[in-house]
């Protein structure tokens, strides 16, 4: 009786010793997130777009559509040869203040103080980086930067919200070499 309990046993557990099976991959269609999240943000730039056109057409000011993909204007230019815009590593002194396109003032030039930058070596958001390029010694360019020139989607994490087009006041006091 004991020999049959025992092989009994024996082959129970061979039966139930396997070998183990790898799990499958659990199959995730990322195509329709990515396929969603396109026609989300086509919708986005298309409706900041319209704001931008909006703004642009109800000024009676003629902006110069930049290389870069922003917006601008001369409040005051300066027409002195002698006069250069800055290049990589020159220290520009400047003031600016930030407001959003129904003229809100976000950040006055009060707020954000003068500030020296040099040229290509700080941080700066893109668009006014790429605008101080733009200018000379003495000049006041106002400058209307779509969202992703300047602080996209997550935007300032403070007054600046998400995909928000901004219109920045910039005054350039000096530019010194490095």
């Amino acid at each position: 009786m004991n020999k049959i309990l025992y092989a009994t046993l024996v082959i129970l557990v061979f039966l139930s010793c396997k070998s183990p099976e790898a799990r499958k991959p659990i199959s995730v269609k990322t195509a329709s997130f990515i396929d969603a999240s396109v026609e989300r943000n086509k919708k986005l730039n298309a409706k900041e777009e319209a704001s931008i056109e909006k703004f642009l057409t109800d000024k009676n000011i003629d902006y110069i559509a930049s290389q870069s993909g922003f917006w601008y204007y001369y409040n005051t230019k300066s027409y002195v040869d002698s006069l250069k815009t800055p290049s990589f590593g020159n220290i520009i002194n400047f003031n600016y203040d930030v407001k959003s396109l129904n003229g809100h003032v976000i950040y006055s030039k009060e707020d954000i103080k003068t500030q020296s930058y040099a040229m290509d070596q700080e941080e700066l958001f893109t668009g006014l980086r790429e605008g101080l390029k733009l200018m000379k010694k003495g000049e006041t360019v106002t400058f209307l930067f779509p969202s992703q020139k300047a602080f996209g989607y997550y935007g300032d994490e403070n007054k600046i919200g998400s995909n928000m087009p901004l219109v920045c006041e910039v005054t350039v006091n000096s530019i010194s070499e490095k």
